[in-house]
C-alpha cells in the first residue's frame, strides 16, 4: 500500500487461525524470524517506492500517469487478492503459500530492477502485487498456527514491533539507495532478504493448514480485480482526458457493473470471499467506512508528499525519506497506550478524537509554501497527524474484532485490511485528478504574467503532465527561467493544498461516521 503504516487490521488476522501444536521455543524463534523478514520485504518495498517516485519519474521520463500506475498496479492486485491469498494458505498450506508469495515477490523485484522502461516496471509491479497478496496474510497466519495462548500474544507483539521498525527505516534506506546508488537497488534489495526467508522457512518452520477450509471464491476474486482495475484505469485517465471523456465515463460505468456482479456473486456464493452478512452489523459497517475515508485521506497525502519535498522543496531522497520518521515512530511508541484507551473509554471516543486530531495535521500540511525550515513547517504537521493516527489505529482494529464472533474474526479482519488497501488504491487515482486540474489552472494563471515565446509555451504544454517534474523550456533568460520554475513549483503546491483540504474533510467525516455508527460493548 502506499500508506506508510500497516493496515488497521493486520494483527487481527491471527484470530482466524486454529492453532496447531505449539512450537518449541527454539522453533518459535525461527518462525518469528521468517515471518518478520517476510513481512519486511513487502513493508520496505511499499515505503521505499513512495520515496523513489520523483526519481523514477525523472530517470524513466515518466508522466504522472505512469508514476501512478507504478503504485496502482501493485496496489490493485494486493487489495483484490489478499483475501484469496489468506484462503489459499488455509487450504493448501500456510508455509507453502507464504513461500510462493516470497518467491514471486523476489522474481518480480528482479524484473522491476532490470526494467528498461516504465511499461515493464508497471507490469513487474503488478506481479509484485500478486506475490504480496500471497505473502502479506501468510506471516500472521503462520504465527497463529505456531503459537497458542499467551505465547501467541508475545509473538504478535514481537512481530509488530520489528515490522514497525522496518516501516520506520524503510524510507530512509530507500532514499539513501536512490541517492547514492541507483533506483534499481530499491528492488534488488528484496532478493537477498527473500533468499534468507525461504531458507529459514524450509529448514525450521512447520507446515500447517485448516482441514475445514472452504472452497476458494475464484469468481469473486476475478470480478473484484476486474471491477477495481477498470475503475482505476478510468480515474487515472481522467486526470488527462477529463471526467466527461467517453473513455472515462465508459470505464466507470463498466467497472461499477462488474462490481455489482461481484456483490451478486458474494450474496449467492456458498463460500464467499467477502460474506455480506458481516455488514449487517452497524458497528462493523461503520468501522469499515471509517477505514475507507481515513486511509483514503492518508494515502493521498503520502503519495504526493515526496514530490513536494524533492521536486518543489529541493530535498534529497534521503532527507525526504527521513521526513517520515517522526510519524512512524510516534505510532510505534504510542501503540500500547492507544490500545489501552479502548478498555478505559471504549472505542467510540478514540475513533472520534483520533480522526479529528488527524484533520488538524492535514490542515498544517496545507499551510507551507516554499519552506525554509522543516522543523517549523512540515514537522508539526507530521507530529499532529501521527498523534491522531496513533489514537485511531488500535481502537479501529479492536472495533472490527469486537463487532463479529470469534469464528468470523479472520474474515472480518481480512476484509478491513482489504478495505484500507482499496482506499489507498482509489485515493491515488482520484486525488491525482484534483491535483492535475488545480495545477493546470494555477499554472495558466501564473504564466499569463510571464512573457514567454510561443516555442516555450508549446514546450510547457507537453511537460505539464509531469506536474512538479516539468522541465524548464530551453533558451530562456535566467530571470524568465526562474519565474517559470517558481510558477511550476507554486502551482504544484496549490494542487497539493487542495488534496490536503480534501483530506481534512474526509478525516472529519470519518469522525462523524464513528459518532453515528460505532457502539461500545456491543456485538451488533
Amino acid at each position: 500500500m502506499t500508506t506508510i503504516i500497516k493496515s488497521p487490521c493486520d494483527e487481527g488476522i491471527i484470530l482466524a487461525g486454529k492453532s496447531a501444536a505449539p512450537c518449541s521455543r527454539n522453533v518459535g524463534r525461527w518462525v518469528l524470524a521468517a515471518t518478520i523478514l517476510g513481512s519486511s520485504i513487502a513493508l520496505i518495498d511499499g515505503t521505499v517506492v513512495n520515496v523513489a517516485l520523483p526519481v523514477l519519474q525523472e530517470a524513466l521520463n515518466a508522466t504522472v500517469t505512469d508514476v501512478q500506475w507504478i503504485v496502482e498496479s501493485y496496489a490493485l492486485f494486493l487489495a483484490a487478492l489478499i483475501l484469496v491469498g489468506g484462503s489459499l494458505g488455509d487450504r493448501l498450506g500456510r508455509r507453502r503459500i507464504f513461500a510462493y508469495g516470497v518467491t514471486l515477490f523476489a522474481l518480480a523485484s528482479i524484473w522491476c530492477g532490470l526494467s528498461p522502461n516504465v511499461n515493464q516496471l508497471i507490469m513487474a509491479r503488478a506481479l509484485q502485487g500478486i506475490g504480496g497478496a500471497l505473502l502479506v496474510p501468510g506471516s500472521l497466519a503462520i504465527i497463529s498456527a505456531s503459537f497458542s495462548g499467551d505465547e501467541r500474544g508475545k509473538a504478535i507483539g514481537t512481530w509488530s514491533g520489528f515490522t514497525a521498525i522496518t516501516s520506520a527505516f524503510g524510507p530512509v534506506l530507500g532514499g539513501w539507495l536512490v541517492e547514492n546508488t541507483s533506483w534499481r537497488w530499491i528492488f534488488f534489495i528484496n532478493v537477498p532478504l527473500a533468499a534468507i526467508v525461504l531458507f529459514i522457512l524450509f529448514w525450521r518452520v512447520p507446515e500447517s493448514r485448516d482441514q475445514e477450509a472452504r472452497n476458494l471464491d475464484w469468481w469473486g476474486a476475478i470480478l473484484v480485480t476486474l471491477g477495481l482495475g477498470v475503475i482505476v484505469f478510468g480515474l487515472i485517465e481522467a486526470s488527462t482526458l477529463g471526467l466527461t471523456a467517453p473513455l472515462v465515463l465508459g470505464c466507470l460505468a463498466v467497472g461499477l457493473v462488474i462490481l455489482a456482479a461481484f456483490i451478486f456473486v458474494e450474496r449467492n456464493s456458498r463460500a464467499p470471499m467477502m460474506p455480506l452478512s458481516l455488514f449487517k452489523s452497524r458497528t462493523f459497517s461503520g468501522a469499515n467506512l471509517l477505514t475507507l475515508l481515513l486511509y483514503f485521506a492518508l494515502s493521498g497525502v503520502f503519495f504526493f508528499f515526496p514530490f513536494n519535498l524533492i521536486q518543489v522543496q529541493g530535498y534529497s531522497a534521503t532527507a525526504a525519506g527521513a521526513a517520515f520518521l517522526p510519524f512512524i515512530l510516534l505510532i510505534f511508541i504510542l501503540s500500547r497506550w492507544s490500545g489501552s484507551l479502548v478498555s478505559r473509554y471504549g472505542a467510540k471516543k478514540p475513533l472520534i478524537i483520533g480522526p479529528a486530531i488527524a484533520s488538524v495535521g492535514f490542515i498544517l500540511f496545507a499551510l507551507p509554501e516554499i519552506i525554509t525550515s522543516y522543523w517549523t513547517s512540515f514537522f508539526p504537521a507530521i507530529l499532529v497527524l501521527g498523534f491522531g493516527m496513533a489514537i485511531s489505529v488500535a481502537p479501529l482494529t479492536t472495533t472490527v474484532m469486537n463487532a463479529v464472533t470469534v469464528q468470523q474474526a479472520g474474515v472480518a479482519s481480512g476484509i478491513n485490511n482489504a478495505v484500507s488497501r482499496t482506499a489507498g488504491l482509489l485515493a491515488i487515482a482520484i486525488s491525482s485528478i484534483f491535483v492535475s486540474n488545480a495545477f493546470n489552472r494555477s499554472l495558466d494563471r501564473r504564466l499569463e504574467v510571464i512573457d514567454l515565446p510561443l516555442q516555450a509555451q508549446q514546450f510547457l504544454a507537453k511537460e505539464r503532465i509531469k506536474l512538479a517534474g516539468a522541465a524548464i523550456p530551453p533558451g530562456l533568460s535566467a530571470e524568465v527561467s526562474s519565474q517559470v520554475k517558481s510558477a511550476i513549483a507554486l502551482s504544484f503546491i496549490d494542487g497539493f493544498r487542495l488534496v490536503m483540504w480534501i483530506a481534512v474533510g474526509l478525516a472529519l467525516l470519518s469522525a462523524i461516521v464513528s459518532l453515528l455508527t460505532i457502539k461500545d460493548r456491543s456485538k451488533t
